[in-house]
């Protein structure tokens, strides 16, 4: 390829959709797995598929247990490196979330090679080994297909105490819900495939996405910390959601804490939204009360995240603690949203 007379094209040029807005929309992905046949999965598997939880748990001894987890998607920036260590933090945040400590990753690479020159591919290769080198693991291996459009991900094991596992169904009545990062991926997402995006918007783009959310195993610590997930391509409505099923219970947030990214409202309201916004709310829209929330406000808390933060439920006394933790590592727009209470499954707002 002449890549003087012919340069390369936009990475997100290339894919119909970008991150974890790629993702299958909830109710689609809930009716496939019913279909699949079940099977009585051994003791030792601490975390399955019965709860859409973040990862796999598999306790090796008393004292460890392995966290597996995989996550990919097609390019959401048009910057290689930047595409690769996205995709990266975004699959190393499973293992976070789950209060693990990752050990190591393979990579999931697919890429078309009649389209993009090879120095663009092994950019997005080292974008990912840099974010796991700050993780402090090795990309051990991986593979490799030619594929139509851009792929990039990892498979990630993690290791955690098998009494330090937070998962996403264990909230109690009364607990707090905490988010660790602000809102607006999917948004200035869209604003950048539609060249509607400066400079200084990408770069927060780029900074809240990279961030690791390495606060997760310190958290998992805290024993008033009960479950944690991730905000990802569901929304945060629709990973709220998760937890409320899993736990039986019904989730408050309150609107106006909920912590947005600069100018994504702005953003929003000109229409710069994610089809797989209005995919989530199609699949999910019933079991949420918008308490006379307006458009906007629904688009935003249904928009897709990649590598969000951490939704951590925890007793009221711990909060203190909770916040403390992710502030000290740099998650200082962290921020009470809600609390949980007894009731149907399903999200309230007020």
């Amino acid at each position: 390829m002449d890549t003087q007379t012919n340069p390369p094209p936009r990475l997100t040029s290339l894919s119909h959709g970008g991150g974890c807005g790629c993702k299958i929309a909830p109710g689609v992905l809930d009716a496939i797995l019913r279909a699949q046949p079940m099977f009585q999965p051994p003791a030792a598997l601490l975390v399955g598929t019965e709860t859409a939880d973040d990862a796999a748990v598999y306790r090796l001894n008393d004292e460890q247990a392995l966290i597996a987890t995989t996550d990919f998607f097609m390019p959401i920036v048009d910057e290689p490196e930047d595409f690769g260590a996205i995709a990266a933090t975004n699959a190393l945040s499973d293992v976070y979330a789950m209060g693990g400590r990752p050990i190591m990753a393979l990579a999931i690479v697919g890429m078309p090679l009649a389209t993009l020159p090879l120095d663009t591919i092994g950019a997005i290769l080292r974008g990912g080994q840099q974010v796991c080198a700050r993780a402090g693991i090795p990309v051990a291996g991986g593979h490799s297909i030619d594929s139509v459009e851009p792929i990039y991900g990892l498979a990630v094991l993690g290791l955690a105490h098998p009494s330090r596992i937070r998962r996403n169904r264990d909230a109690r009545a009364g607990d707090v819900l905490v988010l660790g990062k602000p809102l607006g991926v999917g948004v200035l997402s869209a604003a950048l495939k539609k060249d509607a995006l400066d400079a200084a918007g990408y770069r927060t783009m780029v900074e809240t996405t990279t961030r690791l959310n390495t606060p997760g195993p310190r958290l998992a610590e805290l024993d008033g910390v009960h479950a944690m997930t991730d905000v990802t391509g569901f929304g945060l409505l629709g990973h709220a959601l998760e937890m409320c099923r899993g736990a039986g219970l019904r989730a408050r947030l309150e609107v106006a804490a909920v912590p947005l990214l600069p100018g994504v409202r702005e953003l929003a309201a000109r229409g710069m939204v994610t089809g797989a916004s209005t995919r989530n709310w199609a699949s999910y829209g019933e079991q949420v009360d918008l308490g006379g929330a307006d458009a906007l406000t629904r688009a935003l808390l249904t928009d897709p995240q990649t590598s969000g933060g951490l939704l951590v439920s925890c007793a009221p006394d711990a909060v203190g603690a909770v916040l403390g933790v992710l502030r000290d590592e740099g998650f200082a727009q962290a921020a009470v949203i809600g609390a949980f209470e007894r009731g149907d499954a399903g999200v309230r707002l007020a």
